[in-house]
């Protein structure tokens, strides 16, 4: 408008037009007009109360704007704004008396997974054309984690070991709890391992061997690359079945490590092109899923399995989850990658296929169409 009464105004001035004079001293009255609109100050104290910070996906969640008039006198009703992710909310602040509060509800769905930021309020003040603006922003803001959605797993199915101090392994050591023979005594060994009844058979020194037991040290490797599913539901049934896999996990106090492609620009650091997702707790690692993201440029699955192969760290179970795209030639050749007593689960997401298992040479392999369907399948593929 100013910039339109300046070019009306020079041209009325340079040839003489009227009708330019009357539009430069109409769009002058106007802006003018509107500038005691912006005058004056509102004495609000305003505060974001969200009910929870954390919900699951498909539900709400509830949050409360509370306005409190500080000024002795009573405050005229005004339009506020409210971010909520990438929608904007306008709230109506009705009239209030002075030293008065009220509390306005904002009911904010949660249909997909994710992180929403709420806030900053934002208290705008305009003339009624529209023309000048203030704007008055309060800094309270906060972050909503929608987890994704989970199933309850039968207990032990995350790391498909079904006694409590561990399943023996093939490798023999001088101190464990499975015993598996006595050998020949060797300078250095402790005397506590020898075994006394063979030793006086045999007249020679004897001592104790043992298989080395092993408690279910989970790795979790997730497929985040977007080019091997279908579609973006399929990328959340992932999301979900890898969610509750490593959820499982921590309810049963296993060791694990869980983690997904990483891509540039996140804050946690890359370990072999991999990305540890934390999961000291079962909050902690829920609001990670609930911030990861698919990787558009990203590792294919077989060449991330051979980094987490190659990373020496002592597994016992490892769970692959990706989409439909990758075939069983490609999940086993992942397989592959680990040693033979390292028991290789391939769990292949495909939206609404019939739920199925099947026992290859070098891992187990699931096909996952629902998340209802994965305690029965967890059952299946843990069944020795």
């Amino acid at each position: 408008m100013i910039a339109a009464a300046v070019v009306a105004a020079v041209l009325g001035a340079a040839l003489g037009w009227i009708e330019a004079w009357f539009i430069a001293v109409v769009g002058a009255v106007l802006v003018l007009a509107g500038l005691p609109f912006l005058l004056g100050n509102r004495s609000y104290l305003i505060a974001v109360v969200v009910e929870r910070a954390r919900v699951v996906a498909g539900g709400s969640v509830q949050i409360g704007i509370e306005i409190e008039n500080a000024s002795a006198k009573p405050a005229l009703p005004a339009r506020a704004e409210l971010p909520v992710g990438p929608a904007l909310r306008e709230l109506a602040i009705p009239f209030i008396a002075p030293q008065g509060s009220v509390r306005l509800p904002v009911v904010v769905p949660t249909p997909v997974r994710g992180v929403i930021e709420v806030g900053p309020v934002t208290l705008a003040r305009r003339d009624p054309l529209g023309l000048v603006q203030r704007e008055i922003t309060w800094r309270d803001r906060h972050l909503v984690h929608v987890h994704p959605m989970t199933q309850l797993l039968p207990p032990a199915s995350a790391g498909l070991v079904r006694d409590l101090e561990g399943a023996a392994s093939r490798r023999l050591v001088d101190s464990d709890l499975s015993f598996h023979a006595v050998r020949d005594y060797v300078p250095g060994d402790a005397r506590k391992h020898i075994h006394w009844r063979s030793t006086a058979k045999t007249g020679a020194l004897m001592v104790r061997q043992y298989e080395e037991s092993q408690t279910a040290r989970t790795a979790l490797l997730f497929d985040a690359n977007r080019a091997e599913y279908t579609s973006d539901d399929e990328f959340e049934l992932a999301v979900s079945t890898a969610a509750s896999l490593s959820l499982q996990a921590v309810r049963e106090g296993r060791e694990r490590f869980i983690a997904s492609q990483w891509s540039p620009g996140r804050m946690r650091p890359s370990i072999d092109g991999l990305e540890e997702l934390p999961s000291a707790t079962a909050t902690q690692m829920l609001d990670s899923w609930a911030e990861l993201g698919p990787a558009e440029e990203a590792r294919p699955i077989e060449r991330l399995a051979r980094g987490l192969a190659e990373s020496r760290r002592p597994l016992s179970i490892v769970i692959v989850v990706t989409g439909s795209v990758p075939d069983t030639t490609r999940l086993r050749r992942a397989a592959v990658a680990f040693p033979p007593d390292v028991a290789v689960l391939a769990v292949r997401c495909e939206l609404l296929a019939e739920p199925s298992t099947k026992r290859l040479d070098v891992c187990t392999f699931l096909t996952v169409g629902a998340l209802g369907d994965l305690p029965q399948l967890m059952l299946r593929g843990g069944a020795r």
